[in-house]
């Protein structure tokens, strides 16, 4: 079968890279694909969050099933558009994507279903955020709401950078309108551990469990950003 890969990263390379050891898979095409990728699957230059434009490669070229890799083409509802062309796609629907694409909502359907997490409080402007930062005390956690490619969680460990983070996202808009509401939770310690399931809306099956290693220098140093690497499993 003829597989479309949606995404131009390292978890594409990854997903190309498994993909290609199938039986089943006869051609796999990448939108838009990187040049390690391109050694596995022919690269088309479309953007991920091209919905309609990935819509029509799709039907032209008669893909059997699209797998999504990113965020932002799940958040604009890449899954819906394509299952009511009658295309088979592998990716969660725009409503069940909000879950990654707001922290808020995130949060709240954790403390709905009792799921244990951080605790935090929500803000819409600055001087409130600040005011209670100054309250917490540091290290505090910093985050924008939205989508920021990995680099929207700020771990302040003094209070001058708790404080310009909150500025950064707010006042600034370094990350725009993932910035309308931003996070201040408190921080905690310890190993982190990813586990990732599929499911049906019935059945649950989970993977590997696998460790990301977000900070963009060596030694756990820098600032957080979309995933210098991950291993899997995780040590813990």
């Amino acid at each position: 079968m003829k597989v479309l890969v949606v995404g131009g990263g390292g978890r594409e390379h990854a997903l190309v890279w498994k993909l290609a050891q199938s039986p089943k898979v006869d051609k796999i095409f990448c939108a838009p694909g990187n040049a390690g990728i391109a050694q596995l699957a022919e690269c088309v230059n479309i953007a991920a969050d091209d919905v309609a434009a990935l819509l029509e490669f799709a039907v032209k070229n008669r893909i059997d099933m699209t797998v999504v890799g990113p965020e932002a083409p799940l958040m604009v509802g890449l899954t819906d558009r394509f299952e009511e062309a009658g295309l088979k796609v592998f990716g969660p629907h725009k409503r069940a994507a909000e879950i990654e694409g707001s922290k808020t909502l995130a949060k709240e359907i954790m403390e709905k279903y009792q799921i244990p997490t951080a605790k935090y409080r929500v803000f819409t402007e600055t001087a409130p955020a600040i005011e209670y930062i100054k309250e917490l005390g540091v290290p505090v956690v910093v985050k924008a709401d939205g989508l920021a490619a990995g680099k929207g969680v700020i771990v302040a460990e003094d209070m001058d950078t708790a404080l310009d983070a909150v500025k950064l996202i707010m006042e600034e808009k370094v990350f725009g309108a993932a910035g309308n509401k931003l996070l201040v939770e408190e921080f905690l310690e310890g190993e982190e551990v990813s586990v990732l399931a599929f499911s049906d809306g019935t059945c649950v099956v989970p993977m590997v469990s696998s460790q990301d290693h977000k900070r963009a220098y060596d030694n756990d140093q820098g600032p957080n950003t979309g995933g210098m690497g991950a291993y899997s499993p995780a040590p813990i």
